[in-house]
């Protein structure tokens, strides 16, 4: 790989690394059985710079910002490339949110430049307040011929074969604007430097590196820091390849580890604990004869491996399992929210090591991962090479705020001078998140932020966000909580869930008019912003002298006098 150490920005490794790896496959994109493409590091440079030299033609230039709305794909990282070779930061946005989401966020950024999937485009241009006008340029893919773009242009149209002029940046300047997957009323920019991200590649690369030959599938957004990072960044400077699906259905996921021999793979605790369902429901199906055979080579190999992986070992004891997921995984990498020990272990006894770890966006990606040495189902890890960790005002059992400090730590919030002061205190991250470290500086997590619910799909979001799509309700008042700071659990892995308090408006309102009231604005929203359940409440909200609703005292109330069976489910 590159020496991350003798560059000044993310644009110059990139660069470098299309020169040094440019006969190798750096991407291959694949659509259910079809294979779309594979490009070389020589190819992507070639596609890359006509749509550099199109910004530059528009006067784009250093500190200008692009916005990329699409789905993973090749296209994703041109535009990515295109951008950071002109000096600008890049905006990368969820395309899963909706459409006045977007508008929201794009007027937020300040962005001058779109890059948009046709469909997501259509959407955009229906959405109230969006104001085309206010972008310099806006750039379509994949549109149909006959199709009315308005005042876009197509992808197509960026004439070919054209150098650009590159743009060179320094470490402390702005690369990114990074929001995270729920926003909330207040829009939180991360504003990441490309020392943030040298920096955290180089770190990640110490205990997980890539080299040429390695292939990484990419599933989460990449516009998600940890895609972005681990997806884009890490195996570009490193030589490797990484394979987007245009599909995420779980068969052609699957499919897609044997077929392209994958390395490396990030996942969500969710879609882990769907494999691991369906790979125990497969051991019980087996003859009894042969499940006693399998249960002792699963006791030798995790014998054997129970200090470090052996891969070639666990592939020479396990071949069936380790052929269902191509013959060449090394590890998967999880995080985004808590992963039960018990499924870490699973995997790992199968010879199948899950790098588990805690980060946030605010960190450009992680903060702390287990190195694997020896693996820990019980953590999220040891603090990464340059990070530092610190348990913040630890009480008598030792849990306290996680706080970090290193390069990687983020510039700010966009635009927002009061919450940056709130978060970075003398250089430390605030993460609002509780923990404690063991003797052996892991990390163990034990609470989130109040205001915050991690589903177990590893999204972020916000009750807040999420209470805008129910503002017409015909109730008096309502409010989003997630059930577990409702009800704390005792253990962390228990799912959370959102429920819905209610103030009727008048009595004799029935709860099933509710319910299906609630139900038809639900299915407007993305699964994992979904509520899950209600909770009628006759009592007046209290609220502050500005009328905001004082969540944590409403919050007491109810959890001292109703049960948690209470909830209707939706």
């Amino acid at each position: 790989m590159l020496d991350l150490n003798q560059y000044d920005s993310l644009a110059a490794a990139l660069r470098d690394a299309l020169d040094r790896f440019s006969d190798h496959v750096c991407l291959i994109e694949a659509d259910r059985e079809r294979e779309n493409h594979r490009l070389t590091y020589r190819q992507f440079r070639d596609q890359s710079l006509p749509l550099a030299r199109a910004l530059e033609d528009l006067g784009f230039g250093a500190d200008s910002r692009a916005a990329i709305l699409m789905s993973n794909q090749s296209k994703w990282l041109e535009a990515a490339y295109a951008i950071l070779y002109r000096g600008g930061v890049v905006v990368p946005l969820d395309y899963k949110l909706t459409a006045p989401e977007h508008s929201e966020l794009l007027a937020h950024s300040k962005a001058e430049v779109l890059f948009i999937e046709y469909p997501l485009w259509r959407a955009l241009c229906q959405a109230p307040g969006f104001s085309p006008e206010t972008l310099r340029a806006i750039v379509v893919s994949e549109a149909p011929a006959n199709a009315d773009l308005g005042p876009a242009r197509r992808w197509e149209e960026v004439p070919a074969g054209r150098e650009a002029t590159y743009v060179a940046r320094k470490r402390q300047d702005w690369a990114s604007i990074v929001y995270s997957s729920g926003t909330g009323g207040r829009p939180k920019g991360c504003i990441l430097t490309n020392e943030n991200y040298l920096e955290q590649c180089r770190s990640l690369t110490t205990w997980y590196p890539f080299w040429p030959g390695v292939r990484y599938l990419s599933i989460l957004p990449t516009n998600h820091a940890i895609d972005f990072m681990v997806g884009f960044v890490g195996p570009f400077v490193c030589g490797a390849a990484v394979v987007h699906l245009r599909t995420l259905r779980p068969e052609f996921i699957r499919e897609a580890f044997s077929r392209f021999k994958i390395t490396y793979a990030s996942v969500v605790p969710l879609l882990l604990k769907n494999v691991e369902r369906s790979l125990r429901a497969r051991f019980d199906e087996l003859p009894p004869a042969r499940r006693r055979m399998l249960d002792a080579l699963i006791g030798v190999n995790r014998a054997l491996t129970k200090n470090r992986p052996h891969p070639r070992l666990s592939r020479l004891l396990l071949p069936q399992v380790h052929k269902a997921f191509g013959g060449e995984l090394l590890a998967l990498i999880v995080g985004g929210a808590f992963t039960d020990p018990a499924t870490l272990q699973f995997f790992y006894d199968l010879g199948i090591p899950v790098a588990n770890g805690y980060g946030l966006t605010e960190a450009s990606t992680a903060i702390t991962v287990n190195d694997l040495r020896p693996f820990r189902a019980d953590t999220v890890g040891k603090p990464l090479p340059g990070v530092e960790v610190r348990i913040a005002h630890p009480g008598p059992d030792g849990v306290g705020e996680v706080w970090a400090r290193g390069k990687t730590i983020m510039a700010g919030y966009l635009d927002d001078p009061e919450l940056t002061a709130e978060t970075i205190v003398d250089g430390w991250l605030r993460t609002g998140d509780l923990g404690w470290m063991d003797d052996r500086g892991h990390l163990h997590l034990v609470g989130r932020k109040k205001n915050m619910v991690v589903t177990e799909g590893g999204k972020n979001i916000y009750p807040e966000d999420i209470e805008r799509a129910f503002e017409d309700l015909p109730v008096k008042e309502f409010c989003i909580f997630a059930a577990n700071y409702l009800w704390p659990v005792r253990q962390l892995g228990e799912m959370e869930s959102l429920v819905m308090v209610l103030r009727p408006d008048g009595e004799g309102v029935q709860a099933d008019g509710l319910r299906d009231a609630v139900a038809v604005r639900n299915r407007r929203l993305p699964d994992f912003k979904r509520v899950s359940g209600l909770l009628l409440w006759e009592r007046e909200f209290p609220r502050t002298a500005s009328l905001k609703i004082k969540r944590p005292e409403l919050a007491r109330q109810i959890s001292s006098s109703v049960e948690r069976g209470a909830v209707t489910p939706l």
